[in-house]
C-alpha cells in the first residue's frame, strides 16, 4: 500500500501568492528580556536564527519521545507518512502543552513582544534511509500572515546531526524579503514543494546540530533545509510556530491560533481549546 500524504501541509501557493501581503524582516527591539540575552537578540536581528537552546532535560525529552513513537506508530498504522502529523496541538493536548512550554513562550515574548500566538506544530520525522531532503525554503512563502513577524522553533526530539539529515541554515538571508523560487510537481524527494537555488548569495551556511531536547529559532524569512538521512538513525523534530497578535492570518488560519502569552481579538484569533484526546 503506497504511503498517504496530507497534503494540508503543502498549502495552496496560488492563493497565498495571491495576496496582499507586507513581506520584510521586523527587527527584534524587546527590552524587558525573560529568557534571552540582549547578545542573543542581537544575533537574532543578524542573522535570523538562534541556537541550540536547552528546552527540555534528558528525563522529559525521553518521555516526549516515547510519546511521539506512539504517535508515529498509529500514524503509520493508518497509512500516512511520517511527515503527516501536522496542526498537531489542535489534535493532541501533549503537543498543546508543549507549544505552551513556559521557557519557549518566554522566549517568543522576547523575539515578538507581550501578545504572542501560538499557531503551528508539525512533526518533521526522516525514519532511517528515508531518502527525503528539505529544498532550500523560506517558511513564509507558505504561510497566509501578514506581515511576515513569525518565528518557527525546531525541537529536536531526536539527536539531530549531519548524518541523519539536520537541519542547514544561510544566516543572514532572512533580510533579503521573499526570494523568488520553483515549485515542484512531485514530493517524491522534496518533503516540501519549493526549492530556492544558488541560496548561497544570501547568506551564510550553517548546520544546526542539535541534541534531544535542545531547541532552534529561526525567522520567517531564513533560508533553510536539509538532506536527506541515509542513517539508520531516525531524525525527529517538532516544529512550532509563534506570531505576534498584530498579525493577520487569512484562508481561515487564525482558527489555528492559541493565545500563550498576553491578549488578542477574539475575531483576530479565537483562542483554539487544549484538546481532549493525549
Amino acid at each position: 500500500m503506497p504511503e498517504k500524504t496530507d497534503f494540508s501541509i503543502i498549502p495552496d501557493q496560488k492563493s497565498i501568492l495571491e495576496l496582499e501581503r507586507e513581506i520584510r524582516f521586523f527587527p527584534t527591539k524587546s527590552k524587558n528580556l525573560q529568557a534571552l540575552s540582549s547578545d542573543q537578540i542581537g544575533q537574532w536581528n543578524r542573522k535570523g536564527y538562534l541556537g541550540p537552546i536547552d528546552i527540555y532535560p534528558p528525563d522529559e525529552i525521553n518521555e516526549i519521545r516515547e510519546y511521539f513513537d506512539q504517535l508515529l506508530a498509529t500514524t503509520l498504522a493508518e497509512g500516512f507518512d511520517s511527515y503527516s502529523i501536522s496542526s498537531a496541538h489542535l489534535k493532541h493536548a501533549k503537543v498543546w502543552d508543549m507549544l505552551n512550554n513556559p521557557t519557549l513562550v518566554k522566549i517568543a515574548s522576547d523575539l515578538l513582544g507581550e501578545n504572542v500566538i501560538g499557531w503551528g506544530s508539525h512533526f518533521f520525522c526522516k525514519l532511517p534511509g528515508d531518502g527525503k531532503s528539505v529544498d532550500w525554503h523560506q517558511d513564509c512563502s507558505y504561510w497566509p500572515l501578514t506581515p511576515s513577524k513569525a518565528i518557527t522553533v525546531w525541537l529536536a526530539i531526536d539527536d539531530a546531526d549531519q548524518e541523519n539529515g539536520c537541519m542547514e541554515v544561510f544566516n543572514g538571508s532572512h533580510v533579503h524579503g521573499l526570494i523568488d523560487f520553483e515549485i515542484s510537481d512531485t514530493c517524491d524527494s522534496n518533503v516540501l514543494d519549493q526549492s530556492i537555488s544558488n541560496p548561497e548569495k544570501y547568506g551564510e551556511h550553517s548546520l544546526t546540530e542539535l541534541r534531544a531536547g535542545q531547541a532552534s529559532i529561526h525567522s520567517d524569512l531564513l533560508v533553510h533545509g536539509s538532506a536527506a538521512n541515509d542513517s539508520q538513525r531516525r531524525r525527529c523534530g517538532l516544529t512550532l510556530r509563534y506570531c505576534p497578535a498584530d498579525v493577520t492570518a487569512h484562508l481561515g488560519w487564525n482558527q489555528k491560533g492559541v493565545v500563550v502569552q498576553g491578549t488578542a481579538p477574539a475575531k483576530t484569533w479565537p483562542n483554539a481549546p487544549r484538546p481532549i484526546t493525549p
